[in-house]
């Protein structure tokens, strides 16, 4: 993994990245989801965002899904880049979603699916180290490197 933007626990561990590149992450924009200490989920552009002492977590990554609820234009509904995605958006509510295709899909319909949801900002994470751990839907994958874990805990 590159060394992009991640904080853990209010530290910064890699600095963000603003340079340019290839693959998915440098296609424009790409943006950062982040927690703040009130459990504030927020999506924003990479050129936009400004390093804050209430970022509990973060992590950068790209191309952005959904800018102010419009698909990210460099998008094609008909592109045959199809893979394994997986991504997080913010619903209306500010309850963040997780979401990961179990079929190859292209970016555009990918960003799609996150729009029916109502997000007005969504982010695409990863496709090829793209993993779950969903025992209840028998969907257990434990194999893979990993980037970002981001887990889903309730308390019962």
């Amino acid at each position: 993994m590159h060394n992009r933007l991640y904080i853990e626990n209010f530290k910064t561990l890699h600095p963000i990245d603003t340079l340019s590149g290839e693959g998915n992450f440098y296609l424009q924009p790409n943006g950062i989801f982040y927690r703040t200490k009130s459990n504030e989920s927020v999506i924003i552009a990479t050129e936009n965002f400004k390093t804050d002492a209430d970022i509990q977590f973060a992590t950068q990554s790209g191309p952005m899904l959904i800018i102010n609820g419009k698909i990210n234009p460099i998008f094609q509904e008909n592109s045959g880049n199809l893979h394994i995605r997986n991504g997080v958006g913010i619903l209306k509510n500010g309850d963040p979603v997780l979401v990961m295709s179990k079929k190859k899909i292209n970016f555009y319909h990918f960003a799609s699916f996150f729009k029916s949801l109502g997000c007005t900002h969504a982010l695409y994470l990863d496709g090829f180290v793209s993993r779950a751990y969903f025992p209840e839907e028998n969907w257990i994958q434990v194999d893979g490197d990993f980037g970002v874990m981001i887990g889903v805990t309730t308390e019962k």
